[in-house]
């Protein structure tokens, strides 16, 4: 990208020290000649003294601690045949001023760009960028959703119409061929075999000109440039030869070559519709219109027009159209397609719909909390599109084989022309020779390999209630050898009750009465357990003077006039009590609260036990990563010795008690010094930095956002099972990624030396390209089958 100057977003800058230390990062990446940063405005102007990657000053300013803040634009491309146009559109793309990253794939024909926040760059410009480089771009949107899926099919079927008339047309011509073998000696006149040939070939395969043209004009190569090239070699030698009235005719192998893509073509169209067969699944349980309570009575309107705030009607058989919370009536929804859980699930009054969801028999009332794109079934689709349309870091080493695979065929085809007129042979012999060469090159597996695999793979495991952020996350999983559970919502409920207090006055109610005072403002679940106990006995709140959280610890507050300090034994400690050493059962936390007796000085009041249950599938998930032969590590804000029951009521070997939220992160640090690759199970706010720090980050499905955002797969349901699941899912997803690239590569690396051996001829070699990208798609697709059936 050669612009005037640049101006950058760049978030992370603190101080002036900070911009100094972004000011240099820039000045050292190539194709910069000056960079000023600027801490007011938090943006870097740039200016370039050559050809700028603006990827590399990305990845520059990361490595020196800053980010720059980027907004994702999705195109639909048209046009694209291969892995060489998958390189031409993305460069194309990379070359527009504000374009951090670009990433295209070739199977769902679409392309994800990274454009710098606050950058004049949209869909327009990318879109002519694109036509600039000889493909169509439209912005892609929810809305056009529909339109796309229709025009696909419109295509399908345009491409069936003209497959069946060039293998009608086709097979007068390679008839004959055949009929050579068994001993049967019949020909077409001349030019009818021309005649059927150009039809073939010119009319039929007029795609493969067009795209051939477009590659010359930008001096470039593609699959289309190998078909037109080899087929009008061998349509223009066997031409001559009806001119001139002599040599042997090959109009069967230009138009059996286009034939044979044709074919195959299709076929690969209808495969890859198999492989993201779980995107259009998701986009289909989105409803049209929503019954909107207006003036008592439903008022049926376009969901687009549905505000946050609106009571929408839902009816029994209906599909939610929102996000939103139960106000009356009560119901079973089915919400197997979004979370995979088998079972329907119980709504009352409380609690919360997400849209898609099947309503079952009862009525409900719902109060609309997020439309459209804030959506959770919205955020999925995104979340999902995004993961397949994601590169693995295998891929990088394809493009790069992609950017130099048709010139290196070409001028194989061409060693393979003159080499065989250098050893005497006839020239129509070398022209065929050359031709197979041409035609049995196959950039389209190289293109398809590993996107359809991630598209296969991830949508499977989006059927399972799993979802994969990025294709870095899978290659990461495929080595997990440690697998660290945050106790809390992951292994247990995540919904603890008070089991039993303790007051060494006697006053049971009093001491209650003090510790959920305290905590009517607290989000925490043991805040929510003692508040729920304290209205189950009817016990009245005092006010709160003031409140304050010590992570890790517990809190202080002052109750009524009384100070406290309520939490666990650390906290004990450090205000000066000794506590005994006491073993609670599996589940079980214990906590203290103690009252100010004078200055740093604590009178113990007593204890509460809370129980938060183990999941009932915890024993079995923890079994499960056992047999693969994973460690797993328990992690917990608890005693020691009430993480060690809960870990011995599971099997799990190690646990380490008393964790604060800054430990978390430190202990993996530790885990991957050993050399373990560590994957980190967690739902919390507190659970983020850990799940960033791991090399495989798992969020548990209704944890906190920030836990989400920071992990590189979400499991969509609390059910502890899909940890061993989402690693076998990647696992898998690789492993069909690799068999991929290693039969792209093999094929290619038998084939061309057999076609310039002359050992191939080009109807032959044609066929074989054509279920090369075929063969590469239905592999992908044993993935997406296995989805359906384990689903």
């Amino acid at each position: 990208m050669t612009v005037e100057a640049l101006s950058l977003p760049v978030s992370g800058l603190t101080c002036a020290a900070c911009a100094r230390r972004a000011e240099k990062a820039l000045q050292a990446v190539p194709g910069v000649g000056s960079a000023a940063v600027n801490l007011a405005s938090e943006r870097a102007e740039i200016r370039p003294s050559g050809e700028l990657h603006l990827d590399e000053a990305v990845k520059a300013l990361a490595e020196a601690g800053f980010g720059v803040p980027t907004e994702r634009i999705d195109l639909d491309i048209a046009g694209m045949t291969c892995a060489a146009c998958v390189g031409r559109v993305e460069g194309a793309l990379k070359r527009v001023p504000g374009v951090v990253d670009a990433r295209v794939s070739l199977a769902a024909n679409t392309a994800a760009v990274d454009v710098a926040a606050g950058s004049d760059t949209g869909a327009a410009e990318l879109a002519a960028a694109v036509a600039d480089a000889g493909y169509s771009a439209a912005l892609r949107t929810e809305a056009g959703a529909e339109d796309r899926e229709a025009r696909q099919r419109a295509a399908e079927r345009r491409d069936l119409v003209e497959l069946i008339l060039a293998l009608v047309l086709t097979v007068p011509l390679v008839a004959p061929m055949l009929g050579m073998a068994v001993g049967f000696h019949a020909h077409l006149p001349a030019k009818l075999e021309m005649a059927l040939a150009f039809i073939v070939q010119v009319v039929l395969g007029r795609r493969f000109y067009v795209g051939a043209w477009k590659s010359l004009k930008s001096l470039t190569g593609t699959m289309d440039t190998l078909v037109a090239i080899g087929g009008t070699a061998a349509f223009g030698l066997s031409a001559w030869h009806v001119w001139t009235g002599q040599g042997v005719l090959y109009f069967e192998a230009g138009a059996a070559v286009v034939a044979f893509v044709l074919l195959g073509k299709w076929l690969e169209a209808r495969a890859r519709r198999g492989t993201s067969a779980a995107i259009r699944a998701l986009m289909k349980l989105r409803p049209r219109t929503a019954r909107v309570m207006r003036a008592g009575k439903p008022e049926e309107v376009p969901v687009a027009q549905v505000r946050r705030g609106d009571i929408v009607l839902i009816r029994p058989g209906e599909r939610v159209p929102v996000d939103g919370i139960v106000a009356s009536g009560e119901s079973d929804l089915d919400e197997s397609l979004l979370t995979g859980e088998p079972m329907p699930v119980h709504k009352a009054p409380g609690a919360s719909v997400a849209g898609g969801a099947m309503n079952g028999d009862g009525v409900l009332q719902v109060r609309v909390e997020a439309t459209g794109r804030d959506t959770f079934l919205a955020r999925v689709i995104a979340l999902v599109d995004g993961a397949q349309a994601s590169k693995p870091p295998v891929q990088r080493m394809v493009d790069r084989v992609a950017a130099i695979f048709v010139p290196v065929v070409l001028a194989i085809a061409l060693a393979t022309l003159t080499g065989w007129l250098a050893a005497g042979a006839a020239a129509d012999v070398a022209v065929i020779n050359a031709v197979s060469v041409l035609v049995i090159a196959c950039p389209c597996a190289l293109g398809l390999a590993t996107p359809v695999a991630l598209m296969a793979g991830i949508g499977a495991a989006a059927r399972k209630g799993i979802l994969i952020r990025d294709a870095g996350a899978l290659e990461r999983s495929l080595h997990v050898d440690t697998v660290v559970f945050d106790k809390t919502g992951t292994l247990t409920e995540g919904k603890p009750r008070l089991r039993a207090i303790r007051s060494l006055d006697g006053d049971d109610a009093g001491l209650l009465r003090l510790v959920a005072s305290a905590q009517q403002g607290s989000e925490h679940p043991l805040a929510a357990a003692s508040l729920e106990a304290a209205r189950a006995r009817a016990i009245g709140l005092a006010p709160v003077a003031s409140f304050a959280r010590l992570a890790g610890r517990g809190f202080a507050a002052v109750v009524d006039g009384t100070e406290i300090r309520v939490g666990n034994r650390r906290l004990m400690e450090e205000i000066g009590i000794k506590v005994a050493v006491e073993s609670d059962p599996p589940g079980t936390t214990r906590i203290w609260a103690a009252r100010a007796a004078g200055t740093r000085q604590f009178d113990l009041l007593g204890t509460l036990s809370f129980g938060d249950a183990i999941r009932p599938e915890a024993i079995e998930a923890v079994a499960a990563l056992g047999r693969r032969g994973i460690a797993v590590v328990l992690l917990s804000g608890d005693s020691q010795p009430a993480a060690d029951a809960v870990a011995a009521a599971l099997g799990i070997g190690r646990a380490v008690g008393e964790v604060l939220p800054e430990d978390k992160a430190r202990i993996l640090g530790e885990l991957r010094g050993a050399g373990h690759v560590v994957a980190m199970v967690g739902d919390g706010v507190n659970d983020a930095p850990a799940l960033a720090a791991a090399d495989v980050g798992i969020a548990v499905g209704g944890g906190a956002d920030v836990a989400v955002e920071a992990a590189g797969i979400t499991l969509m349901r609390a059910d502890p099972r899909l940890v061993a699941a989402a690693l076998d899912a990647s696992r898998d997803t690789t492993r069909i990624l690799r068999e991929n690239l290693f039969f792209a590569f093999v094929y290619n690396a038998l084939g061309l030396p057999l076609a310039a051996l002359g050992l191939l001829n080009p109807v032959f070699a044609g066929a074989a390209m054509a279920l090369s990208s075929v063969s590469v798609v239905s592999n992908a697709l044993r993935l997406a089958r296995r989805g359906r059936r384990q689903a």
